[in-house]
């Protein structure tokens, strides 16, 4: 979204454009916009309570307002029921969000990740922010075993690309964490975890679950 090229969207034939204010680079949105397609562009989601807020914009930009208010209630009712059953646990882990692709990229995710947002309405610790992380910072061995994570999570396809659970397990540092040491990695679709649209609340109620083994009995 951050390399987008004006030629390649045109060639589409679309009636209107949403997406994210990451979207660029500037030079395109505004060649698109001169060739008179619509472009609605929408401030990046801080918290859950702006993920209403992000369905009820992207209906009206699509002309169906009305659509986008029943399925932001539907979506904050879910979102406050996984909070609620957070609020049940006995437990706060610590939790890192690690983005992997293969070997050639391997961050710690922190503040601003999106994912930090889930990881503390389900009642755990973002090991990444709380470390000062804002946005993301490479993975090294010493600030993996500095976070001591409870629980690494991880992208579906990141995962994948590392050679699955026993290749995260070989990065250096991991086997000197508690998460590490007993093997609990969440992994999560890559949409369904970073979109916070309107799957949020039940990505949320989904972690809630992993993060929580207690309260699924």
């Amino acid at each position: 979204q951050r390399s987008l090229n004006a030629e390649g969207i045109l060639s589409l034939q679309p009636t209107v454009i949403i997406g994210s204010e990451l979207a660029g680079p500037p030079a395109v949105i505004e060649q698109i916009k001169s060739a008179g397609v619509p472009v609605v562009l929408f401030k990046t989601v801080a918290s859950l309570d702006d993920v209403s807020r992000k369905i009820t914009d992207v209906a009206t930009a699509l002309g169906v307002p009305n659509r986008g208010k029943l399925l932001a209630e539907q979506t904050r009712k879910e979102i406050g029921v996984a909070v609620a059953l957070a609020k049940k646990a006995t437990s706060k882990p610590r939790v890192v969000f690690l983005y992997l692709r293969g070997s050639t990229t391997q961050v710690i995710m922190g503040k601003g990740s999106g994912a930090d947002v889930l990881i503390t309405a389900a009642g755990a610790i973002d090991a990444g922010a709380e470390a000062g992380v804002t946005g993301s910072k490479p993975l090294t061995p010493e600030a993996l075993v500095a976070a001591q994570p409870d629980v690494i999570l991880v992208l579906t396809a990141g995962l994948q690309s590392v050679g699955g659970v026993d290749g995260l397990l070989q990065i250096p540092g991991m086997a000197q964490t508690p998460a590490g040491q007993q093997k609990r990695v969440v992994d999560f679709d890559d949409q369904y975890l970073l979109g916070l649209g309107p799957r949020a609340g039940k990505a949320l109620m989904d972690l809630v679950k992993a993060l929580h083994p207690e309260l699924k009995g």
